[in-house]
């Protein structure tokens, strides 16, 4: 049987997604608590593998048993063995031929700014910070170059394992709520600190670094070297994977969740 989960955790204090030798990941804390229900070794797979520091609303992960249980001990019991950081949001059965990664037809990001010269306390490891004042219409035009498909070797980790850097955008866009700018991508697939490293050019772009179609040059160049540097990974969120319809996963209908601001 294999089952699919709907995940939200804060990753300020984990390695990132991924399984790690010393336990520090995501997956090490959420494949325990599984196996505590299903008394037996379970290996979790997952729609998207984020980084150490970067957080989620709505990643979606699947794991196979023989072990019958009923929804409700795939989440009410999972969590009880999960630190209070990581949540099961639901459960659900699914097809054999379910994959969390390789049957997901879309993920969005959303990254989370302060935008003022003074740190926000509150918000530490939950936002990214900026201290100069950002030109919110030119990192607008900036992101609307990133729509369509595009080769993004400019915007890839220099580790990144991808066998192609071309990916498609279907929405990049940028808005300001309070001291906070608010940025949501959504795609195919994301390559290795592809956001992050989006982010950094637009942050660029909007303090006068560049013009805002610099955006245009880094794609056509190809070249990492020619972009700014990785941003921070504290305000970036997995908001949402999306999926064909014939799964019926309980899933928010929406592209992107928004996340609550303390403003």
């Amino acid at each position: 049987m294999r089952v699919a989960l709907g995940l939200s955790y804060d990753g300020s204090n984990f390695c990132g997604w991924q399984s790690q030798p010393s336990r520090c990941g995501v997956q090490d804390a959420l494949e325990s608590a599984i196996a505590k229900i299903a008394q037996h070794s379970v290996r979790v797979h997952a729609a998207g593998r984020t980084d150490t520091g970067v957080h989620a609303v709505g990643q979606v992960v699947h794991f196979d048993t023989d072990s019958l249980r009923p929804t409700s001990a795939w989440v009410r019991g999972v969590n009880a063995y999960l630190p209070a950081t990581i949540r099961v949001e639901w459960a659900h059965e699914v097809d054999d031929d379910f994959h969390a990664r390789f049957s997901a037809q879309a993920r969005s990001y959303q990254y989370l700014l302060y935008n003022a010269p003074v740190a926000p306390a509150l918000m530490a490891t939950k936002a990214g910070w900026f201290h100069l004042p950002l030109n919110l219409s030119a990192m607008t035009e900036a992101a609307t170059y990133l729509l369509g498909e595009h080769d993004f070797s400019a915007f890839r980790a220099s580790e990144c394992q991808a066998k192609t850097a071309l990916r498609h955008l279907h929405q990049a866009e940028v808005s300001a709520v309070g001291k906070y700018i608010v940025f949501n991508f959504s795609a195919n697939a994301f390559l290795q600190h592809q956001v992050r490293n989006m982010i950094g050019a637009l942050i660029y772009i909007g303090k006068g670094a560049y013009p805002p179609d610099y955006m245009k040059v880094l794609l056509q160049k190809r070249d990492r070297n020619l972009s700014p540097p990785t941003f921070s990974a504290s305000g970036l969120y997995l908001t949402a994977v999306r999926y064909d319809d014939k799964w019926h996963l309980p899933i928010v209908k929406s592209d992107a969740k928004s996340i609550k601001l303390p403003i």
